[in-house]
């Protein structure tokens, strides 16, 4: 069936928002959202942890991911919702869920605007020395804050060409990099296979770090799906995101990280020190490429930002909606939910300054709460994909424009790599705190949901 006879109403959740990005928006949303920060800043220590395994644990956590997006879609091509799998959490198990689910991805997204508002200013500090990184992080939020209240195709607006040279920038590094390995670029010796002899230098410890690393590298693709409910057409936008997953991680994170591991040696300094595309670049005697690789994190960085405020507002208007937070949070203006944007943006500038007041004790402590959220996340994703889908085939098997792969088989096999990934966290000590506090937050958050539930089923 094709998707344009599929009938799906946006959910009540986002009647009053505007419905202003076009499909070259989510397009590229989709694209560019599988380059994050992570993958250019985060990437230098796993690789120096894991040797060329990396390789292996970007494949194995790259897919995990597909299977999360593909099960995310299913239920977002279905139901369309700003609220995206809290939305679908609330649907499949009930309202305490979708509260859970939702308001840890809140302070998660709003936290990160506060680290990536730090990160650009850093960078900035660095080419203007004589300015205060406080102001550039102020200067950031005002941007994007503005940004965001006004109209939605403003933010896609940024978005597209944010991810555009995120993705030209990558694309290049990979041509030259291949060229390189070829002995086909100018200059340049190829390394053939001498930096890859030795799979596993660290042993399967090195392999467990660089596997937890790379995990919470892919956070941030699930904001296409809350995106897609201000598109034109929601339907098609995820389907189309979702069936273009696979290659994109797969030529991104696998295929970049195999470059850099055969042109740099694993244990060579500069791929902590400098980062992992600068150390590479730099083996390619390419003048300036340091400089031109903080462009492309900065570039990184705002993105991110960005998305994360939209995010962050959309999931929060979607939970008032469901009379699931205080009600002021949900008003909307011109087709913006402007209160939950301003919200979304104090937050993360309260994690900016509590990143300078108490450095060692409270923002060490938020930071450690949200360390696993992407997980619990996840873990919400499946069994609601595990419980809506049958409601689906028994009730309106019109609306499944996209499946889940060998339901539900896949679904358990997902479940089970998450589990394996909550067992290497705990047997960690650098990650075993942020299980535990991520696993509190979450607690406390159930039962506050829990309580919420009770009490409207009393009324």
């Amino acid at each position: 069936m094709p998707l344009t006879t599929v009938e799906t109403p946006t959910e009540t959740d986002g009647v009053s928002l505007s419905h202003g990005l076009k499909q070259r928006h989510l397009s590229m949303i989709a694209l560019g959202g599988v380059i994050g920060a992570g993958l250019f800043v985060g990437s230098g220590a796993g690789i120096a942890a894991a040797g060329p395994s990396i390789v292996i644990a970007y494949a194995l956590s790259g897919l995990l991911v597909m299977l999360v997006m593909r099960m995310l879609g299913e239920m977002s091509a279905a139901y369309p919702s700003s609220g995206s799998f809290s939305s679908h959490a609330e649907r499949a198990i009930g309202p305490w869920a979708g509260f859970t689910a939702g308001w840890a991805f809140w302070v998660l997204l709003c936290t990160a605007v506060g680290l990536e508002g730090i990160g650009a200013a850093q960078i900035v500090h660095g080419w203007l020395p004589g300015t205060p990184e406080w102001a550039w992080v102020a200067l950031f939020m005002v941007v994007f804050c503005g940004t965001n209240l006004a109209a939605v195709k403003n933010f896609g607006e940024f978005e597209f060409w944010f991810a555009a040279l995120k993705v030209g920038a990558i694309t290049l590094f990979l041509v030259l990099g291949v060229l390189a390995l070829a002995g086909a670029l100018p200059g340049t010796d190829s390394p053939g296979g001498s930096h890859l002899t030795e799979l596993l230098p660290n042993g399967g410890e090195g392999l467990v770090i660089g596997l937890l690393a790379s995990v919470f590298a892919y956070g941030g693709l699930e904001t296409v799906t809350i995106a897609a409910a201000e598109s034109q057409d929601p339907v098609r936008g995820v389907a189309r995101a979702v069936r273009t997953a696979m290659w994109r991680i797969a030529v991104f994170y696998v295929g970049s990280m195999a470059v850099i591991v055969a042109l740099v040696p694993w244990d060579s300094p500069e791929v902590v020190e400098n980062g992992p595309y600068v150390a590479a670049l730099d083996r390619l005697g390419i003048p300036g490429a340091g400089q031109l690789m903080n462009v492309v994190v900065l570039v990184a960085l705002l993105s991110a930002m960005s998305a994360n405020i939209y995010g962050a507002s959309r999931i929060g208007y979607s939970l008032v909606e469901r009379g699931q937070g205080p009600k002021w949070l949900g008003r909307v203006s011109g087709g913006v939910p402007r209160v939950a944007v301003l919200a979304s943006s104090v937050f993360g500038f309260l994690c900016v300054l509590l990143s300078y007041w108490r450095p060692d004790d409270v923002f060490a402590w938020l930071l450690n709460m949200i360390g696993a959220v992407i997980l619990v996340v996840w873990i919400f994703i499946a069994v609601s994909q595990l419980r809506l889908r049958r409601r689906l085939e028994r009730e309106t098997p019109e609306r499944l424009a996209v499946r889940m792969w060998a339901f539900p088989w896949l679904t358990w096999v997902a479940l089970a790599g998450m589990a394996t990934v909550f067992v290497l966290m705990a047997r960690e000590p650098d990650t075993r705190v942020q299980l535990y506090s991520t696993g509190a937050m979450t607690l406390v958050l159930a039962a506050a949901g829990y309580a919420w539930q009770r009490a409207r089923e009393r009324r």
